[in-house]
């Protein structure tokens, strides 16, 4: 069995309600915003979704680390929450697959964490109230003072925070087998396994940082652009919107997820707003709308498009329309662009297609992806 010490520990959000339990992981103190996942499985995916920067996560599942942590599951290079909040802390990890435990995984990483807390209190608390500032702390534990360290931490909205996630140069994903096509990944906050799914068929990934320009893209080869995944508010990614302005005006084939499709929004001229306490967990149900099948999907988002739900809407390059929606709440869950003809130029989903600890219905959409581009009748050149 493993020890337990029982460090005290605080946690403190921002409109004064505050919950006592022990330190999980590293000591010291630690911001953020605090969200809720519903996911009954895959923390170790969770923490490592470079989505949740300057988040602190808090788990509705009551019972975590009992699987410990291995060295294959990692979506990304290192853990990206700003803190962890659980109930029961696993005191044995108990999984063939598991190297060390969660608790020094998250002390090796120097992730502050707490548990011992009433997470569905707290959970009801955020859902009434949303996403807000949030303090954990062991070495403060006086409520009133680590609110008002709360208090001085920035917001999530207005945050741009891909520059903190995204890779510091190119890195090539060869395809597997045959390759078909080469794509241009803009990296937002890439997960590893969405280029794993594209090269598996048969496309060539370059992961680019996300300064890179058209000139960039154009300089790989690139048959189609794809936008990850990513952390902040898409209203501030001004950079991002305009490299995607400039891929649909060259005329390539774009495919987006979760942050892509945000920015995607913002490029055929809709608006975006903060959800009051996001999608986060691995069982929410979409609707296709083309063809009425609900796809149950993995989502990490708390921020949305403002798009019409009943009306196509034109631009300069043809029309875009929402073509999935939240059977939640309504909030759009992804987006199509269509030349005069019909055909796509362009589409993006809110949720996570590749979703590796959740539901897999959605995978078809790498599919579609590879029948986008072969539509454009461009394919790779042929090497010598």
């Amino acid at each position: 069995m493993e020890p337990r010490v029982d460090v005290p520990a605080l946690l403190v959000l921002e409109d004064g309600r505050s919950f006592r339990g022990v330190s999980f992981g590293a000591p010291g103190e630690t911001f953020g915003e605090a969200v809720f996942s519903t996911g009954m499985t895959g923390y170790q995916e969770t923490l490592t979704d470079p989505s949740y920067r300057r988040q602190v996560v808090v788990a509705t599942a009551p019972h975590i680390g009992n699987t410990g942590w291995n060295d294959e599951d990692d979506e990304s290079r290192r853990i990206w929450v700003a803190g962890y909040v659980v109930r029961d802390a696993a005191r044995v990890r108990s999984n063939w697959r598991s190297n060390r435990s969660l608790a020094d995984e998250l002390a090796a990483q120097g992730v502050v964490g707490i548990a011992e807390v009433d997470t569905r209190a707290l959970t009801r608390h955020l859902r009434e109230r949303g996403a807000m500032r949030v303090g954990i702390s062991t070495t403060e534990l006086d409520a009133d003072k680590l609110l008002a360290r709360v208090l001085e931490q920035p917001p999530m909205a207005g945050a741009n925070l891909v520059g903190d996630v995204t890779v510091d140069a190119p890195v090539v994903v060869p395809a597997v087998g045959e390759k078909r096509f080469t794509v241009a990944a803009i990296d937002l906050g890439i997960k590893e396994m969405t280029p794993e799914l594209m090269a598996r068929r048969g496309i060539e990934v370059h992961v680019l940082p996300a300064s890179s320009t058209l000139a960039d893209i154009r300089a790989t080869g690139a048959d189609g652009v794809f936008f990850s995944n990513g952390p902040g508010d898409p209203a501030a990614a001004d950079e991002a919107v305009g490299l995607l302005t400039d891929v649909l005006d060259a005329g390539l084939p774009y495919f987006g997820i979760c942050f892509g499709n945000q920015i995607f929004g913002r490029a055929l001229g809709f608006g975006t707003y903060k959800l009051t306490y996001g999608h986060r967990g691995l069982n929410v149900p979409v609707l296709d709308r083309a063809t009425g099948a609900v796809e149950i999907t993995a989502q990490n988002h708390g921020f949305a498009v403002d798009a019409p739900l009943d009306a196509d809407t034109p631009t300069r390059w043809g029309d875009a329309r929402v073509t999935h929606v939240c059977l939640n709440d309504d909030v759009v869950e992804g987006l199509e662009l269509t030349d005069a003809s019909g055909r796509v130029l362009g589409f993006s989903v809110q949720y996570h297609p590749e979703a590796a600890a959740g539901p897999h219905d959605s995978v078809y959409l790498f599919d579609r992806f590879v029948a986008v581009l072969a539509s454009t009748g461009s394919t790779t050149r042929t090497e010598n």
